[in-house]
């Protein structure tokens, strides 16, 4: 290809480029990869992985189904406890959770492959639109869930296999939440997010108002006196910023941002990037942000990131991924100042870091960093009109071990309670669980799980 001129450009590859790049990170196991790897499980009795899970999903069980030729099965049984369990199959940092606990896990050996296994499952289920729940009789109470991001979807799920009635409000134009705006385009391919969203709410009861925002549109108190309870499902909307000269410059972007209009183009060729890209942060955005910028085309790609590799939030294996994509990533950097030429970047003064008595300290010696893009990937923060008299902690709603908030009638659950983990894994739940919270605090019988034959 020839080259263009320095700048942020579009359409730098061709098409069968974009799609190689952005192809399925690690396609599906076919039936005999799948038995292969499942026969590897020891199916432990006291299943260390099992407790890894933030679901609490049965693996040796899921596992072992799969290795009598059971898929389907397997899948009811990663269902029940995550129903979102296709796309923590997908995302989940396995490396860090169930696998990491996995006993196969050692110098010599690799672990399971849970993740991929718990995808070949709930594949087959929801390929074969395999519905494993029906709904309660109807109880007539009503709830009002705010967010249709994996807690909230997880929490509605539960409420209305219940038997209620649940009506979920989120502010974007899509139902997803992180899965259908944040999550790094190669990791969720084939519009896989707004797939399981419509196989969740095949259950019925569900009904999803899109394009209202809390604050906006509608207030706590609104939905409390209309509703029977309420969930507060919020996620993070807010980006801490940079607070340095030149952060206002064309070619700084919210890296958060960045992801989401990358998941909703129709065309990767829509999506500018430059030709030297800087990406500040440490965690999973940064190097969802980084690799992506990579496969558009920039030519160089550097994170850089305040700490040490051993402090950065983004697994080993997400920060070899980045490496095994050309991404250059720099330790002990700190952004002092953006540098521009007209208007626009032209390139980072970053500070040398150090740590002095467990204190983050700058050394004074600096340097720049050539680029004309930068992105912004320091962290999100939680914003919220509309509260009210919730009872907010460290800038997140303060919950107790069900999920109850300091308003009676009130639960909330994912990245804005205090506590949260940032893991869609988590976030599901805290939805599951906050649902059995509130059917028990509404008097409905405990209904079972009711499965279809």
């Amino acid at each position: 290809m020839g080259r263009l001129e320095t700048g942020i450009h579009n359409g730098r590859l061709t098409p069968a480029e974009y799609d190689a790049n952005f192809s399925d990170l690690h396609p599906r196991l076919n039936d005999h990869e799948a038995l292969v790897a499942s026969d590897r499980c020891y199916f432990c009795y006291d299943a260390p992985c099992m407790t890894a899970c933030p679901t609490s999903i049965d693996i040796p069980m899921f596992i072992r189904q799969i290795s009598t030729g059971n898929p389907i099965g397997s899948a009811k049984t990663i269902f029940d406890q995550n129903i979102l369990g296709g796309m923590c199959a997908r995302v989940c940092p396995t490396e860090q959770l169930c696998e990491q606990a996995c006993v196969r896990n050692t110098a010599e050996e690799r672990p399971v492959e849970i993740g991929r296994l718990q995808r070949f499952a709930t594949d087959a289920a929801m390929d074969a639109n395999k519905q494993f729940y029906a709904r309660a009789a109807s109880t007539g109470k009503k709830i009002a869930i705010v967010g249709a991001g994996p807690a909230g979807l997880a929490c509605a799920h539960r409420l209305a296999v219940k038997g209620h009635d649940v009506t979920i409000f989120d502010a974007r134009q899509k139902p997803g939440g992180l899965n259908e705006y944040g999550i790094a385009t190669y990791k969720t391919v084939d519009d896989f997010a707004q797939k399981e969203v419509d196989y969740l709410l095949s259950i019925g009861g569900i009904d999803v108002k899109n394009g209202q925002a809390l604050g906006r549109d509608f207030s706590l108190a609104d939905l409390s006196s209309q509703y029977d309870a309420v969930f507060l499902g919020l996620g993070l909307a807010g980006v801490n910023a940079l607070l340095i000269e030149g952060e206002d410059l064309d070619g700084v972007d919210d890296a958060v941002a960045y992801i989401a209009d990358l998941r909703q183009a129709k065309d990767k060729s829509d999506i500018a990037i430059g030709r030297r890209v800087v990406v500040l942060g440490g965690g999973m955005t940064a190097i969802d942000a980084a690799v992506q910028a990579k496969l558009l085309g920039a030519e160089e790609v550097t994170i850089c990131y305040r700490r040490g590799k051993e402090h950065m939030n983004a697994s080993e294996y997400e920060q070899d991924l980045a490496a095994s994509k050309g991404v250059i990533i720099r330790h002990w950097l700190a952004p002092k100042r953006i540098l521009d030429k007209d208007g626009k970047v032209a390139g980072i003064e970053v500070e040398y870091t150090e740590l002095r008595d467990g204190k983050l300290t700058g050394t004074g010696d600096t340097g720049v960093i050539a680029a004309d893009q930068i992105f912004k990937a320091i962290g999100q923060t939680f914003q919220a009109s509309g509260l009210g008299a919730l009872r907010m902690e460290s800038g997140r709603i303060a919950i107790d071990s069900e999920g109850r908030t300091s308003l009676d009638g009130v639960w909330a659950g994912g990245d804005c309670v205090l506590g949260g983990d940032d893991l869609t894994v988590s976030a599901v739940a805290q939805g599951r669980d906050a649902a059995e919270s509130i059917n028990r605090a509404l008097g409905s019988a405990a209904q079972p799980t009711v499965a279809v034959a």
